[in-house]
Protein backbone atom coordinates (compact mmCIF):
# COMPACT_ATOMS: atom_id res chain seq x y z
CA UNK A 1 0.00 0.00 0.00
CA UNK A 2 1.21 3.64 -0.82
CA UNK A 3 0.52 6.32 1.05
CA UNK A 4 1.19 10.07 0.46
CA UNK A 5 1.38 13.33 2.71
CA UNK A 6 3.92 16.50 2.66
CA UNK A 7 3.80 16.93 6.44
CA UNK A 8 3.92 14.93 9.22
CA UNK A 9 -0.10 13.38 10.59
CA UNK A 10 -1.43 15.46 13.28
CA UNK A 11 -3.82 13.99 16.18
CA UNK A 12 -7.66 14.38 14.42
CA UNK A 13 -9.37 17.65 15.85
CA UNK A 14 -12.76 16.98 17.17
CA UNK A 15 -15.19 18.80 17.01
CA UNK A 16 -19.30 19.06 17.22
CA UNK A 17 -21.01 19.44 13.85
CA UNK A 18 -23.95 19.14 12.17
CA UNK A 19 -26.45 16.59 11.92
CA UNK A 20 -25.71 12.73 13.07
CA UNK A 21 -22.47 14.23 15.12
CA UNK A 22 -20.48 14.70 12.79
CA UNK A 23 -16.82 15.35 13.64
CA UNK A 24 -14.19 17.63 12.28
CA UNK A 25 -10.83 16.56 10.98
CA UNK A 26 -7.44 18.68 9.99
CA UNK A 27 -7.12 16.89 6.95
CA UNK A 28 -8.42 15.65 3.77
CA UNK A 29 -8.24 11.54 3.82
CA UNK A 30 -8.82 9.97 0.42
CA UNK A 31 -8.11 6.48 -0.36
CA UNK A 32 -8.58 4.10 -4.07
CA UNK A 33 -7.45 3.45 -6.98
CA UNK A 34 -3.43 2.54 -7.80
CA UNK A 35 -4.24 4.20 -11.10
CA UNK A 36 -5.66 7.57 -10.04
CA UNK A 37 -3.40 7.94 -7.38
CA UNK A 38 -0.79 9.98 -8.83
CA UNK A 39 -3.16 12.23 -10.74
CA UNK A 40 -4.76 12.62 -7.23
CA UNK A 41 -1.02 13.29 -5.75
CA UNK A 42 -0.28 15.82 -8.31
CA UNK A 43 -3.19 17.79 -7.24
CA UNK A 44 -2.76 17.23 -3.48
CA UNK A 45 0.63 19.18 -3.80
CA UNK A 46 -0.37 21.95 -5.78
CA UNK A 47 -3.39 22.20 -3.44
CA UNK A 48 -0.70 22.76 -0.36
CA UNK A 49 1.45 25.02 -2.33
CA UNK A 50 -1.14 27.12 -3.45
CA UNK A 51 -3.41 27.26 0.22
CA UNK A 52 -3.65 27.42 3.77
CA UNK A 53 -4.22 23.98 4.19
CA UNK A 54 -2.84 21.08 5.41
CA UNK A 55 -1.86 18.44 3.29
CA UNK A 56 -4.38 15.57 2.09
CA UNK A 57 -3.56 11.95 3.01
CA UNK A 58 -3.33 9.67 0.07
CA UNK A 59 -3.33 5.71 0.18
CA UNK A 60 -3.56 3.47 -2.56
CA UNK A 61 -5.79 0.56 -2.05
CA UNK A 62 -7.34 -0.24 -5.23
CA UNK A 63 -10.56 0.87 -6.08
CA UNK A 64 -12.54 -1.96 -4.60
CA UNK A 65 -10.61 -1.85 -1.22
CA UNK A 66 -11.52 1.89 -1.68
CA UNK A 67 -14.97 1.97 -2.08
CA UNK A 68 -15.40 -0.66 1.07
CA UNK A 69 -13.40 2.16 3.06
CA UNK A 70 -15.14 4.61 1.68
CA UNK A 71 -18.89 3.35 2.33
CA UNK A 72 -17.99 2.39 6.21
CA UNK A 73 -20.08 5.18 7.44
CA UNK A 74 -19.81 8.87 8.02
CA UNK A 75 -17.35 10.79 10.45
CA UNK A 76 -13.46 11.41 10.75
CA UNK A 77 -12.75 8.04 11.26
CA UNK A 78 -13.79 7.51 7.50
CA UNK A 79 -12.28 8.97 4.27
CA UNK A 80 -13.65 11.82 2.47
CA UNK A 81 -12.93 10.65 -1.17
CA UNK A 82 -12.24 7.56 -2.68
CA UNK A 83 -10.74 7.36 -6.13
CA UNK A 84 -11.49 4.97 -8.30
CA UNK A 85 -10.79 3.16 -12.04
CA UNK A 86 -13.87 2.54 -12.60
CA UNK A 87 -17.62 3.55 -11.98
CA UNK A 88 -18.87 2.69 -8.24
CA UNK A 89 -21.45 -0.23 -8.78
CA UNK A 90 -24.94 -0.57 -7.69
CA UNK A 91 -24.09 -2.71 -4.69
CA UNK A 92 -21.42 -0.69 -3.62
CA UNK A 93 -23.80 2.78 -3.73
CA UNK A 94 -26.20 0.26 -1.65
CA UNK A 95 -23.49 -0.56 0.44
CA UNK A 96 -22.91 3.12 1.37
CA UNK A 97 -26.85 3.67 2.04
CA UNK A 98 -27.18 1.30 4.32
CA UNK A 99 -23.81 2.75 6.59
CA UNK A 100 -25.37 6.29 6.31
CA UNK A 101 -23.29 7.68 3.49
CA UNK A 102 -26.18 9.31 1.81
CA UNK A 103 -24.85 12.04 -0.08
CA UNK A 104 -22.51 11.02 -2.90
CA UNK A 105 -20.61 13.18 -5.18
CA UNK A 106 -19.71 11.54 -8.42
CA UNK A 107 -16.95 13.24 -10.58
CA UNK A 108 -15.03 12.00 -13.41
CA UNK A 109 -11.85 13.54 -13.63
CA UNK A 110 -10.40 11.91 -16.82
CA UNK A 111 -10.11 9.20 -19.10
CA UNK A 112 -7.13 6.10 -19.28
CA UNK A 113 -7.40 2.85 -20.84
CA UNK A 114 -6.04 -0.61 -19.76
CA UNK A 115 -3.00 -0.81 -21.09
CA UNK A 116 -1.85 -4.11 -22.17
CA UNK A 117 2.61 -3.65 -22.43
CA UNK A 118 5.98 -5.38 -23.09
CA UNK A 119 9.37 -4.70 -22.83
CA UNK A 120 10.91 -2.45 -25.76
CA UNK A 121 12.84 -5.73 -25.77
CA UNK A 122 9.69 -7.87 -25.90
CA UNK A 123 8.94 -10.39 -29.06
CA UNK A 124 6.38 -7.91 -30.10
CA UNK A 125 3.19 -9.60 -29.44
CA UNK A 126 -0.19 -8.26 -31.36
CA UNK A 127 -3.04 -9.63 -29.99
CA UNK A 128 -7.29 -9.61 -30.46
CA UNK A 129 -10.05 -9.69 -27.33
CA UNK A 130 -10.29 -13.24 -28.05
CA UNK A 131 -6.76 -14.07 -28.07
CA UNK A 132 -6.09 -12.03 -24.78
CA UNK A 133 -9.59 -13.69 -23.45
CA UNK A 134 -7.80 -17.40 -24.09
CA UNK A 135 -4.48 -16.09 -22.80
CA UNK A 136 -6.53 -14.81 -19.41
CA UNK A 137 -9.62 -17.16 -18.69
CA UNK A 138 -8.97 -20.43 -16.10
CA UNK A 139 -11.81 -22.17 -17.66
CA UNK A 140 -12.51 -20.56 -21.62
CA UNK A 141 -16.24 -22.21 -22.40
CA UNK A 142 -16.11 -24.48 -18.95
CA UNK A 143 -12.85 -26.32 -20.03
CA UNK A 144 -9.35 -25.86 -18.05
CA UNK A 145 -7.10 -23.84 -19.59
CA UNK A 146 -4.30 -25.34 -20.98
CA UNK A 147 -2.12 -23.47 -23.03
CA UNK A 148 1.15 -22.71 -22.25
CA UNK A 149 3.14 -20.65 -24.99
CA UNK A 150 1.12 -17.91 -27.05
CA UNK A 151 1.64 -19.91 -30.28
CA UNK A 152 -1.10 -22.24 -28.86
CA UNK A 153 -3.62 -20.03 -28.97
CA UNK A 154 -2.53 -18.63 -32.15
CA UNK A 155 0.29 -20.36 -34.52
CA UNK A 156 0.97 -16.99 -35.61
CA UNK A 157 2.13 -15.41 -32.26
CA UNK A 158 5.35 -16.09 -30.48
CA UNK A 159 6.47 -19.54 -29.19
CA UNK A 160 6.76 -18.01 -25.54
CA UNK A 161 5.25 -18.63 -22.54
CA UNK A 162 2.28 -16.88 -21.51
CA UNK A 163 3.20 -14.83 -18.83
CA UNK A 164 1.14 -11.44 -17.96
CA UNK A 165 1.71 -9.53 -14.65
CA UNK A 166 -1.59 -7.83 -13.91
CA UNK A 167 -3.86 -6.26 -10.45
CA UNK A 168 -5.50 -7.96 -7.87
CA UNK A 169 -9.11 -8.51 -7.51
CA UNK A 170 -9.16 -5.99 -5.06
CA UNK A 171 -8.40 -2.93 -7.99
CA UNK A 172 -10.55 -1.08 -10.62
CA UNK A 173 -8.46 -2.17 -13.34
CA UNK A 174 -9.12 -5.35 -12.87
CA UNK A 175 -12.60 -4.82 -12.83
CA UNK A 176 -11.91 -2.96 -16.20
CA UNK A 177 -9.86 -5.76 -17.46
CA UNK A 178 -13.00 -8.30 -16.66
CA UNK A 179 -15.54 -5.73 -18.67
CA UNK A 180 -13.88 -4.02 -21.25
CA UNK A 181 -11.37 -6.69 -22.21
CA UNK A 182 -11.96 -10.45 -21.24
CA UNK A 183 -16.27 -10.29 -21.15
CA UNK A 184 -15.79 -8.92 -25.26
CA UNK A 185 -12.91 -11.64 -26.24
CA UNK A 186 -15.14 -14.19 -24.97
CA UNK A 187 -17.86 -13.07 -26.78
CA UNK A 188 -15.44 -12.81 -29.80
CA UNK A 189 -14.47 -15.91 -29.42
CA UNK A 190 -17.53 -18.52 -28.06
CA UNK A 191 -20.25 -16.39 -29.65
CA UNK A 192 -22.06 -19.17 -28.42
CA UNK A 193 -21.55 -17.43 -24.72
CA UNK A 194 -24.61 -14.94 -25.64
CA UNK A 195 -26.97 -17.01 -25.49
CA UNK A 196 -26.09 -18.58 -21.98
CA UNK A 197 -26.17 -14.69 -21.15
CA UNK A 198 -29.72 -14.73 -21.79
CA UNK A 199 -30.77 -17.73 -19.32
CA UNK A 200 -27.69 -17.75 -16.72
CA UNK A 201 -25.79 -14.44 -16.41
CA UNK A 202 -23.98 -15.58 -13.42
CA UNK A 203 -22.68 -18.34 -15.54
CA UNK A 204 -21.67 -16.30 -18.19
CA UNK A 205 -19.81 -13.57 -16.12
CA UNK A 206 -17.91 -17.13 -14.47
CA UNK A 207 -16.41 -18.11 -17.57
CA UNK A 208 -16.20 -14.74 -19.23
CA UNK A 209 -14.04 -12.72 -16.07
CA UNK A 210 -12.36 -15.77 -13.83
CA UNK A 211 -8.75 -15.50 -14.55
CA UNK A 212 -7.03 -18.43 -14.35
CA UNK A 213 -4.41 -19.54 -10.97
CA UNK A 214 -2.09 -21.90 -12.54
CA UNK A 215 0.28 -19.30 -12.68
CA UNK A 216 0.68 -17.98 -15.88
CA UNK A 217 -1.71 -14.65 -14.43
CA UNK A 218 1.17 -13.03 -11.38
CA UNK A 219 -0.65 -11.16 -9.09
CA UNK A 220 1.26 -8.01 -8.76
CA UNK A 221 0.01 -6.37 -6.54
CA UNK A 222 -1.71 -2.71 -6.43
CA UNK A 223 1.81 -1.09 -7.22
CA UNK A 224 1.54 -0.98 -10.86
CA UNK A 225 5.36 0.64 -11.00
CA UNK A 226 6.31 -3.31 -9.42
CA UNK A 227 4.81 -4.47 -12.84
CA UNK A 228 6.97 -1.94 -14.95
CA UNK A 229 9.76 -3.14 -13.38
CA UNK A 230 9.20 -6.31 -13.77
CA UNK A 231 8.82 -6.31 -17.62
CA UNK A 232 12.47 -5.03 -17.35
CA UNK A 233 13.53 -8.10 -16.12
CA UNK A 234 11.25 -10.68 -18.05
CA UNK A 235 11.24 -8.89 -21.68
CA UNK A 236 8.69 -11.64 -22.59
CA UNK A 237 6.10 -11.09 -20.20
CA UNK A 238 3.33 -8.82 -20.78
CA UNK A 239 2.12 -5.84 -18.04
CA UNK A 240 -1.65 -4.90 -17.71
CA UNK A 241 -1.90 -1.46 -16.31
CA UNK A 242 -3.50 1.93 -16.90
CA UNK A 243 -2.41 4.21 -19.56
CA UNK A 244 -0.34 6.77 -17.64
CA UNK A 245 2.21 4.18 -16.82
CA UNK A 246 3.18 3.16 -19.89
CA UNK A 247 3.29 6.81 -20.82
CA UNK A 248 5.33 7.08 -17.79
CA UNK A 249 7.63 4.32 -19.21
CA UNK A 250 7.89 4.74 -22.60
CA UNK A 251 11.67 4.44 -22.83
CA UNK A 252 11.58 0.82 -21.29
CA UNK A 253 7.96 -0.17 -22.15
CA UNK A 254 5.83 -0.42 -25.48
CA UNK A 255 2.43 -0.50 -26.24
CA UNK A 256 0.97 -4.09 -27.76
CA UNK A 257 -2.06 -3.63 -29.81
CA UNK A 258 -5.24 -4.82 -29.20
CA UNK A 259 -7.69 -5.59 -32.25
CA UNK A 260 -4.91 -3.55 -34.10
CA UNK A 261 -5.29 -0.27 -32.18
CA UNK A 262 -2.44 0.81 -30.17
CA UNK A 263 -2.78 1.84 -26.54
CA UNK A 264 -1.94 5.57 -27.24
CA UNK A 265 -3.94 9.10 -25.98
CA UNK A 266 -5.46 9.58 -29.46
CA UNK A 267 -6.96 5.79 -29.49
CA UNK A 268 -8.12 6.31 -25.88
CA UNK A 269 -9.68 9.74 -26.37
CA UNK A 270 -11.32 8.83 -29.14
CA UNK A 271 -12.72 5.26 -27.79
CA UNK A 272 -10.83 3.34 -30.86
CA UNK A 273 -8.84 1.61 -28.12
CA UNK A 274 -10.99 -1.27 -27.13
CA UNK A 275 -9.64 -0.48 -22.78
CA UNK A 276 -11.01 2.75 -22.60
CA UNK A 277 -12.23 4.03 -19.66
CA UNK A 278 -13.49 6.72 -17.53
CA UNK A 279 -11.63 7.45 -13.96
CA UNK A 280 -13.66 9.26 -11.37
CA UNK A 281 -13.10 10.63 -7.75
CA UNK A 282 -16.57 9.85 -5.15
CA UNK A 283 -16.78 12.79 -2.58
CA UNK A 284 -18.30 12.37 0.53
CA UNK A 285 -21.19 15.77 0.52
CA UNK A 286 -21.45 15.10 4.23
CA UNK A 287 -17.86 15.60 5.38
CA UNK A 288 -17.70 18.93 3.10
CA UNK A 289 -18.29 21.59 6.24
CA UNK A 290 -16.47 19.26 8.60
CA UNK A 291 -13.08 18.84 7.15
CA UNK A 292 -11.19 21.77 5.78
CA UNK A 293 -10.42 22.29 2.51
CA UNK A 294 -12.36 19.47 0.44
CA UNK A 295 -14.18 22.06 -1.91
CA UNK A 296 -10.73 23.68 -2.05
CA UNK A 297 -9.01 20.68 -3.52
CA UNK A 298 -12.12 20.00 -5.78
CA UNK A 299 -11.45 23.29 -7.12
CA UNK A 300 -7.80 22.35 -7.58
CA UNK A 301 -8.82 19.38 -9.79
CA UNK A 302 -10.77 21.58 -12.32
CA UNK A 303 -7.69 23.80 -12.98
CA UNK A 304 -5.73 20.72 -13.75
CA UNK A 305 -7.34 18.34 -15.79
CA UNK A 306 -8.01 20.36 -19.11
CA UNK A 307 -6.49 19.27 -22.21
CA UNK A 308 -2.70 20.29 -22.02
CA UNK A 309 -2.95 20.34 -18.50
CA UNK A 310 -0.72 19.43 -16.00
CA UNK A 311 -2.08 15.84 -15.32
CA UNK A 312 -2.54 15.39 -18.87
CA UNK A 313 1.48 15.94 -18.91
CA UNK A 314 1.85 13.15 -16.36
CA UNK A 315 -0.57 10.56 -18.49
CA UNK A 316 -4.07 11.33 -18.06
CA UNK A 317 -6.60 11.56 -21.02
CA UNK A 318 -9.01 14.25 -20.53
CA UNK A 319 -12.60 13.82 -20.81
CA UNK A 320 -14.72 15.26 -23.33
CA UNK A 321 -15.91 18.95 -22.94
CA UNK A 322 -19.51 17.93 -22.17
CA UNK A 323 -18.02 15.57 -19.16
CA UNK A 324 -15.86 18.00 -17.73
CA UNK A 325 -18.62 20.60 -18.01
CA UNK A 326 -20.62 17.96 -15.85
CA UNK A 327 -18.40 17.51 -13.61
CA UNK A 328 -17.46 20.60 -12.83
CA UNK A 329 -21.07 21.44 -12.33
CA UNK A 330 -21.40 18.36 -9.60
CA UNK A 331 -18.60 20.13 -7.40
CA UNK A 332 -20.33 24.01 -7.77
CA UNK A 333 -23.59 22.80 -7.09
CA UNK A 334 -22.73 19.79 -4.92
CA UNK A 335 -24.83 17.35 -7.07
CA UNK A 336 -25.66 14.19 -4.88
CA UNK A 337 -25.56 10.61 -7.09
CA UNK A 338 -29.00 8.74 -7.54
CA UNK A 339 -29.12 5.20 -7.48
CA UNK A 340 -30.85 5.15 -11.02
CA UNK A 341 -27.71 7.29 -12.26
CA UNK A 342 -26.27 3.62 -12.42
CA UNK A 343 -28.87 1.71 -14.22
Amino acid sequence: MRSFTLIALSALTLSACGGGGQASRDQIKIVGSSTVYPFTTMVAEQFVNSGSFKAPVIESTGTGGGMKLFCAGVGPQHPDMTNASRRMTASEFELCQRNGVTEIMEVQVGMDGIAFAESINGPKIKLTLAEAYRALAATPMGKPNTTKLWSDINPSLPAVPISIMGPPATSGTRDSLHELIMHPGCEEAYPQVKEIEKTDKDKATELCTRVREDGVYVDSGENDNLIVQKLSANPNAIGVFGYSYLEENASRLKGVPVNGVDPTYAAISSGQYPGARAMFIYVKKQHLKAVPGINEFLGQYIKMWEPEGPLTKRGMIASSDADRSKASDTIGQGRVMQRSDLD
